[in-house]
């Protein structure tokens, strides 16, 4: 299928063949009849793409700041290839489009095949021939309303929250500054709601339209007919709400709004604009500034959206999924008329044409939609823990030898920010390696992953390559909640499998994996856990040597804070952040240490997701990780030290380490790039599943791992340590 896309690093914005999306459960498949172009979200998207670096980092201090943070966290050369990584990919436009349903997800009862549905979501309502759109974030078409109308219905929903902050109330007087399209559907829901509107804009033909489509009067905001229209309707006491829909650096707009607002008034933001706010002019008359964020209640909360769980309507009465209901309702019912914001209808093969002439100025519009095939007529177109025993019943811990010269033929399950920064890179262009297929459920980021590394082939059809004889070895690499089951089904597709870790977030899963390996006879499995693979903590090991007594570890881990919106904290599907990475620590311990550990105790610091998890191994070796969010942002995220025979090893962030006792080794003080041993442990897979040899490390211990990890909430709740049944 095609979808438009655009390189925000270069700016190139073209027509992208791209696979089709997979429908996932709780949502559904939808073919695009019409898609509109925001004029102005989007056009700012591709204006910032063209500009230099400098102009980008100007333009967006806030992810500025992000990139300083991951200096000081993660390094230089690790921060400087995950950021021009991300810039050099493929991002998506669009978010507000009408189609028809292909395919019904399972869970989703109340459309059906055939019905015509408006979509929203800037992940989820591209301009792509197909998108998949979970239930929260898609509503059925009234009978009769047009499907290029019903393609409107995303920035209705933003204009129609906007005005619900506004709180309006008949005979009430309110001023839109900014007559774009959310301004010009601003004005018509606050006459529809009995407001009475002057509009303020400095294009004549933006204000004439407001005028025809509801607004009392309009003008130049720097002129005083719009002064005098306020004085007017309001008795000189000025306008109960100003709704600022207008973009740009001019702080004008708000100054208008102080000017021309009433004593305690209401200041609502719905675009993005300066907001500068005089403090003299908005204290005097004690002005009450809202903001209106995006369609409404649920954005921005994967709950809502993603997993379609919605807000009970006695507490949460305006969802974005009822807002985008409400809004085509006004629609089907002629309130609002979105038929004179159209100035352009382009097919969708001339979208990049399309987007060049309203970047250079060459076409004026309000609304621009994009025409797809079909899209007129709107039709569809085809407390004890134990630790599992491993069991094999098929095989032993080694394959027959691949022939001389044939290359190794990886595919990819999932290509996120962790591959594509992390992963892929190694594996890129490596002799004996052939990147064969990548797998996910988002056709573009697939794509990306095509392009940036290589791969013969990109698909949303996980079953095509399990049961592809010629691929070799699977890597998992998705979120957490999906690592057990793909690892079992790739066990039993007779794949070698790297799974990112954690490899279960539950006994069960954990057990199911084993269940595989029993069931198929295929041991042939990796977690990445690459921290015991990386080159200064091997050679400071070397340097400790071997020890005869038992040995004490501290590892701190200054994990920090989780952004907002992160995945990481949807707990209910993905685990705990512990439980996500915690193994990470728990291997490299064992692997210190040279066993599993027989017994885990957590302690947790009240109001706070800090852990103390002490580790006992079998010949009373002890390992305290300290698992912290609370600590400096600058301080380096890892630091362990090792105390046994009167020797200490120490480790600074995987940049420097030194060995004390005997005699003394410190590694080169010239600050380095941070290795973490991913090279390498992917060097020691590939090898592995090319010689037929054992994988790097064996499964029991990856197992002991899991286990160990999954035994911290366990711990916490019973307030004891908790032993780890069957472990040696």
């Amino acid at each position: 299928m095609k979808q438009v896309v655009q390189n925000y690093k270069s700016g190139e914005l073209t027509v992208l063949d791209v696979p089709v999306p997979g429908c996932k459960p709780g949502g559904v498949l939808v073919r695009s009849a019409f898609s509109l172009i925001s004029t102005g979200t989007e056009l700012m998207k591709v204006s910032e793409a063209g500009m230099s670096m400098l102009g980008k980092a100007r333009s967006r201090p806030d992810q500025v700041a992000k990139v300083m943070q991951s200096v000081a966290t993660n390094g230089l050369p690790a921060t400087y290839s995950k950021v021009m990584g991300k810039l050099d990919s493929y991002t998506p436009l669009g978010y507000s489009l009408c189609g028809v349903v292909e395919q019904v997800g399972s869970g989703i009862d109340d459309v059906k095949v055939g019905d015509l549905v408006a979509c929203a979501g800037n992940e989820h309502a591209l301009h792509a021939e197909l998108n998949w759109v979970p239930k929260n974030l898609y509503s059925r078409v009234p009978d009769g309303l047009e499907p290029r109308h019903a393609a409107f219905g995303t920035v209705g929903s933003i204009a129609l929250q906007g005005v619900r902050q506004g709180e309006p109330q008949l005979g009430e007087v309110a001023l839109v500054i900014g007559l774009g399209l959310i301004g010009q559907l601003v004005v018509q829901l606050l006459a529809a709601s009995g407001v009475r509107v002057v509009g303020a804009d400095p294009d004549p033909a933006r204000c004439e339209l407001a005028e025809r489509l509801g607004a009392e009067a309009c003008g130049d905001p720097g002129s005083a007919a719009v002064e005098a229209a306020v004085a007017e309707l309001t008795g000189g006491h000025g306008v109960d709400q100003v709704y600022l829909a207008a973009g740009g650096g001019s702080n004008q707009p708000v100054e208008l709004a102080a000017r021309l607002a009433r004593d305690r008034g209401r200041v609502v933001d719905i675009g993005k604009c300066r907001l500068d706010l005089p403090w003299n002019a908005y204290y005097e008359k004690e002005l009450d500034v809202r903001f209106s964020r995006s369609y409404g209640p649920g954005r921005y909360d994967p709950a809502y959206e993603l997993e379609g769980r919605d807000y009970p309507i006695g507490y949460v009465r305006w969802t974005e999924r009822r807002n985008l209901a409400c809004f085509l309702d006004l629609l089907s019912r002629g309130s609002v008329d979105v038929e004179p914001l159209i100035s352009h209808i382009a097919d969708f093969d001339d979208a990049v044409e399309t987007y060049r002439r309203l970047k250079d100025g060459d076409l004026k519009a309000v609304a621009v939609l994009f025409r797809y095939a079909g899209g007129e007529a709107g039709e569809a177109v085809a407390p004890a823990v134990a630790v599992p025993a491993v069991k094999r019943t098929g095989g032993a811990s080694s394959t027959p030898a691949r022939a001389a010269g044939k290359p190794v033929r990886l595919a990819f399950v999932g290509a996120g920010n962790y591959a594509t920064s992390m992963i892929l890179p190694h594996l890129a262009g490596r002799e004996g390696v052939e990147l064969s297929t990548v797998v996910t459920t988002t056709a573009l980021s697939a794509a990306n992953a095509q392009r940036k590394f290589g791969f013969a082939e990109a698909t949303t059809d996980l079953d095509a390559v399990l049961d592809d004889p010629s691929v070799d070895a699977v890597f998992v690499v998705t979120r957490h909640s999906s690592h057990a089951e793909l690892t079992q089904r790739a066990l039993l597709a007779g794949k070698a499998v790297f799974v990112e870790k954690p490899l279960a977030l539950t006994e069960d899963e954990l057990a199911g994996v084993l269940a595989a390996v029993e069931k198929s006879g295929n041991d042939r499995l990796q977690v990445g856990f690459n921290r015991r693979f990386a080159p200064l903590l091997q050679e400071a090991r070397q340097r400790f040597g071997a020890r005869t007594g038992p040995a004490s570890l501290r590892y701190l881990v200054n994990a920090g804070r989780l952004q907002h919106g992160s995945w990481y904290l949807q707990q209910g599907t993905e685990g705990s952040r512990f439980a996500g990475e915690g193994g990470h620590f728990i291997d490299t311990a064992s692997w210190l240490l040279g066993a599993d550990p027989v017994s885990v105790y957590a302690v947790a610091t009240a109001g706070a997701d800090d852990l103390q998890v002490v580790l006992r191994y079998p010949d009373g070796s002890t390992a305290t990780i300290s698992y912290v969010t609370t600590g400096a942002p600058g301080f380096p995220k890892e630091t362990l030290d090792l105390v046994a025979d009167g020797k200490v090893l120490r480790l600074d962030d995987f940049v420097r380490a030194s060995v004390h006792g005997g005699k003394r080794w410190v590694s080169s003080r010239l600050p380095k790039a941070r290795d973490k041993g991913q090279n390498a442990e992917l060097a020691a897979f590939v090898k592995a599943v090319r010689t037929g040899g054992p994988m790097p490390v064996p499964l029991e211990s990856l197992v002991a791992t899991t286990a160990a990890t999954l035994a911290v909430p366990a711990g916490l709740a019973a307030g004891v340590p908790v032993t780890l049944a069957g472990a040696r």
